[in-house]
């Protein structure tokens, strides 16, 4: 099966609503584009908030179902497209998840996924707003293939990306907002994007999978989101890779029978030591 998969680079303003229209109008883009699968980066409705702790700001949290789902689900629906949104969810009084929503091509929403991995970096406060993931890693079995969706901070454990291959996806999206402190960027900022990319190629490599990494553009507070969204194969070869200044929506021709054969080449998922692993499951091992 060989499906056209899209990931929406996006810069996003300060008035929730623009940015829901804008990500509408680059959905309906990707899918005259032939784009069967659509996903947006992460908290697209909004500023990266996280850089304060500011209770004001749970204002932006949302029900789901909700307007964003909505408008995502009408989206999905008209455009006949598997599609992948990421909302400020608010489950309950004070209980706020970042959540990818994911809906099929009726406009049905399918199934959803609360960020595991929460960060409390300087400018990435995200332990303020967000209560850890209580789903699992999910996949998603779709008419478009077996879909894995993960949220930035996740990118970074290879747990996360080997539990949801574990669970049968062909293809890892990690919608995301991610950039660089404008005070770091000249030392270390070519590190850091390079970083980024080569341990999400190394998710695919890991476990014969597609990942796709959509990011979002522009200063934001004293944050510039290096954009740099790419989608690479079961190998880790980079198929298609944006701009870092540039809102754009790349396509690839995702064949998910090169998971089949790329797993039977390369058989880490055969080899594994299912005996040994115990101690993945503790926070240290003591010498």
């Amino acid at each position: 099966m060989t499906t056209k998969v899209a990931i929406i680079q996006m810069r996003c303003a300060p008035q929730p609503d623009k940015n829901l229209a804008a990500a509408l109008r680059h959905i309906a883009a990707a899918a005259k584009r032939g784009a069967q699968v659509v996903c947006l980066p992460e908290l697209f409705r909004s500023r990266y908030f996280c850089q304060t702790e500011d209770h004001a700001l749970f204002q932006l949290a949302e029900p789901i179902p909700g307007a964003t789902t909505a408008a995502l689900g009408a989206a999905a629906k008209e455009h006949g497209i598997i599609l992948i949104g990421s909302i400020f969810e608010r489950r309950s009084a004070g209980v706020y998840h970042n959540t990818n929503v994911l809906f099929d091509d009726t406009g049905k929403l399918i199934g959803k996924y609360r960020k595991m991995h929460i960060p409390d970096d300087p400018l990435y406060y995200e332990k303020f707003y967000f209560t850890p993931g209580d789903l699992g890693f999910q996949t998603f079995p779709t008419k478009r293939g077996n879909i894995g969706t993960l949220v930035c901070w996740d990118q970074w454990y290879p747990e996360g990306a080997r539990l949801t291959a574990l669970k049968g996806a062909q293809i890892l999206f990690y919608p995301t907002a991610i950039g660089w402190h404008q005070t770091e960027k000249k030392k270390f900022g070519k590190k850091q994007y390079d970083a980024w990319v080569t341990i999400q190629r190394s998710h695919a490599i890991a476990n014969g999978c597609f990942v796709a990494a959509p990011n979002r553009i522009g200063v934001e507070g004293t944050v510039q989101f290096w954009g740099g969204s790419f989608i690479c194969d079961p190998f880790g070869e980079i198929i298609t890779r944006a701009s870092h200044d540039k809102e754009e929506i790349l396509l690839a021709d995702c064949d998910f029978n090169q998971v089949e054969i790329t797993r039977q080449h390369w058989p880490f998922l055969r080899d594994r030591r299912i005996d040994a692993y115990a101690g993945i499951t503790q926070r240290f091992l003591d010498a």
